[in-house]
């Protein structure tokens, strides 16, 4: 009988250090040949699987809306022409306003199908700004052909921003004056135009344009190759190899502007012929409940989330074994990424997991970039703690270098960008020497003796920043320890302390947990308003007691917060505090909130100080 076959790789490395101190690190033989692009597959699994479900989004109190592979090739030939009917191009993409859905997919693959450079925006950009400024930017710099909002009326004050560039309004509903519907979109071309504009396809024909969220000003357009993203997913392929056998059934809510939901699990599902629900869910007190309903719908066999949905989901599965069931029921693997995940978040998803199967499903996370496609380090080992985001991808060469005490990580490898739309000068910044692309994050060997244990994020080389004593202060990796250490009362944290004596944070209240923290102390917190919320004595003094221990177990200056305050006004985007995937930016927060920095070292009332 046949061994069965590795679920994931075994890796084998070789490792190279230099006079300087750098490192470089990669697999030992090739990796597996790619797709042309990434209409190759849809074409192949509409070919092989026809009847097969590839998507599939909610349908009101109907249930699911699904197509099949070969629904979605016969849509995406019929959008493709309409697109080439508008004079679309490689000159005159098509700018997507609107959030997860099948329209949005289908314009997305049609567009690729064509070779018309898309790009998905994050809605905040519409909807959350309140001067449209890194729009019209984006708008400006791509001059696209055409622009697409699922709902006209939703996004009219965004469209109407941007209004008077040459390009035609796209809406799947109540489209605006001169909008056409995408049922028109449908019967504008021929679809043997649009066949032979597939053919003509090659691997440095452009996919798509990902904007990285920018601090100040313009974000930067990540141009994205056909070859860059087929060769990241034979990159998955050849770490995830249960993939092969079995195609992943997803359900997810990361939104396809971001490239871990755009990129990585959307390409994924695609290249290996699984299938795709949208979960219109959200880690949010009403999202979840959708997210909630959805995984019991589907069953997943691949999960990705966010830590903050993680803890919601931990909460929902403590209180209802059959969502338990649906979660962990035929789960191969479950991934974390854009923060990190709290231990006691990590300790609870490996038990339930034990409780629900009787074996550990694996937790893990990697490391990766927009600007690498984003698979580039993965972790496939299960952990005891969280946070080794594990070893390089087959193609991938990782080199370390050292940087202000620590290594800084460069990557350079076949599903890498060429670089950023119409920004040579970034363009330029963003490649070494030797053509490595710098990530700007410092990463740590779990065993400085042998590299092939993994690395430990170590923190963004930008945002780190000396104590008056001369002495470095890792902020990712002090937020995360002390968000960790806070036990969910604070969703996010702001490290300070340059050039002061000694580090503190600025708090991002996890509101919900505070509440919850009143109310089982007799009070009613859903009553009070956040400034009576945090002077309760009930919150006060549990945020006190975190503080104190976690100041009690910190060995010296550059990993103890003697200080915390939280804030009342949260992060705002237009000012570059916060990006589209909800992380905070550290260093603008440092500046745009030189006020409470200089309040929490005055130690002025609200403050909490380490006893």
């Amino acid at each position: 009988m046949p061994a069965p076959a590795p679920l994931f790789w075994s890796p084998e490395f070789e490792i190279e250090t230099r006079a300087d101190g750098s490192i470089l690190m990669s697999q030992k033989g090739a990796l597996s040949k790619a797709p042309r692009a990434l209409p190759d597959c849809l074409v192949h699994w509409a070919k092989e699987a026809p009847q097969r479900p590839f998507l599939a989004e909610r349908d009101g109190a109907h249930g699911w809306r699904t197509l099949t592979y070969a629904d979605v090739l016969q849509e995406v030939r019929k959008l493709g022409a309409g697109l080439l009917a508008l004079g679309l191009g490689p000159e005159r993409p098509l700018i997507i306003l609107s959030e997860n859905s099948l329209d949005h997919a289908l314009l997305g693959l049609a567009a690729q199908y064509v070779g018309v450079p898309y790009a998905p925006l994050s809605t905040a950009y519409s909807l959350v700004s309140s001067d449209h400024s890194k729009l019209k930017a984006i708008a400006a710099l791509l001059s696209p052909g055409a622009v697409y909002a699922a709902d006209g009326a939703t996004y009219e004050k965004a469209l109407g921003a941007i209004s008077g560039g040459d390009h035609r309004e796209l809406a799947s509903h109540r489209p605006g004056n001169g909008a056409l519907t995408l049922a028109h979109l449908r019967t504008m071309g021929r679809a043997e135009d649009a066949d032979a504009a597939y053919q003509a396809l090659t691997g440095e024909t452009v996919a798509k344009y990902l904007f990285t969220s920018g601090s100040t000003g313009a974000p930067k357009a990540v141009i994205n190759t056909q070859s860059m993203l087929t060769t990241n997913q034979a990159m998955v392929a050849d770490c995830f190899r249960f993939l092969q056998t079995t195609p992943p059934v997803v359900v997810e809510w990361a939104p396809w502007n971001h490239t871990a939901g755009g990129n990585k699990v959307f390409n994924m599902v695609l290249y290996n012929g699984g299938t795709f629900h949208i979960d219109d869910g959200r880690p949010s007190p009403e999202g979840i409940k959708r997210t909630i309903a959805n995984i019991k719908d589907v069953r997943p066999t691949w999960y990705f989330n966010v830590p903050v949905g993680y803890d919601m989901l931990i909460r929902a599965f403590d209180a209802d074994p059959d969502l338990r069931e649906a979660f962990f029921g035929r789960l191969q693997m479950m991934m974390y990424a854009g923060a990190g995940l709290a231990q006691h978040s990590w300790d609870d998803l490996l038990r339930l997991s034990r409780e629900t199967t009787g074996h550990q499903v694996l937790l893990t996370t990697g490391l990766g970039a927009t600007e690498t496609g984003p698979f580039a380090l993965m972790c496939t080992e299960q952990q005891t703690f969280a946070g080794n985001i594990g070893l390089p991808a087959r193609g991938i060469t990782l080199k370390l270098v050292p940087n202000s005490g620590k290594l800084e990580a460069r990557l350079k490898g076949p599903a890498i960008t060429p670089g950023y739309f119409g920004d040579a000068a970034n363009t330029r910044d963003a490649f070494d020497e030797e053509g490595f692309y710098r990530l700007g994050d410092a990463l740590r060997p779990a065993d400085p003796d042998d590299l092939t244990k993994g690395f430990f994020f170590d923190g963004r080389t930008a945002e780190n920043f000396k104590l008056e004593t001369g002495t470095w202060a890792a902020v990712g990796a002090m937020r995360a320890a002390t968000v960790d250490a806070f036990g969910g009362l604070l969703r996010d944290v702001v490290m300070v302390g340059e050039n002061r004596p000694y580090l503190g944070a600025l708090g991002i209240a996890n509101e919900a947990a505070l509440r919850a923290c009143v109310g089982e102390n007799g009070g009613a917190g859903d009553d009070l308003n956040i400034d009576d919320l945090l002077a309760h004595p009930a919150v006060q003094a549990a945020l006190q007691r975190h503080l104190n221990d976690f100041a009690q177990k910190a060995t010296g200056s550059s990993n103890r917060v003697k200080r915390l305050l939280i804030l009342t006004s949260p992060p705002d985007l237009d000012k570059g505090e916060v990006t589209d995937k909800g992380s905070l930016n550290q260093r603008a927060m440092r500046e745009n909130r030189a006020a409470q920095v200089a309040q929490l070292y005055e130690g002025s009332s609200g403050v909490l100080i380490a006893g």
